[in-house]
């Protein structure tokens, strides 16, 4: 069977805006499954259900940049 050639995985930009101090630690560890700990830190990921998901637990701390 040949391989269908994959097709261009679409992104999103994230951007913390919050502290995660004195935040439950859901919170703080969806931010680390982000890949951002620190403020106007910015991380480029997979647009998947899955991230999109979290960027809803955590909307109060993250701004999305790109790829809306």
């Amino acid at each position: 069977m040949a391989k269908k050639p994959a097709a261009a995985a679409s992104t999103i930009t994230v951007e913390q805006i919050g502290s995660p101090i004195r935040r439950e630690a859901k919170q703080r560890q969806t931010l680390i499954g982000l890949k951002l700990n620190k403020l106007h830190r910015t991380s480029t990921l997979e647009d998947t259900p899955a991230v999109r998901g979290m960027i809803e637990k955590v909307k109060h701390l993250v701004r999305v940049v790109d790829g809306q």
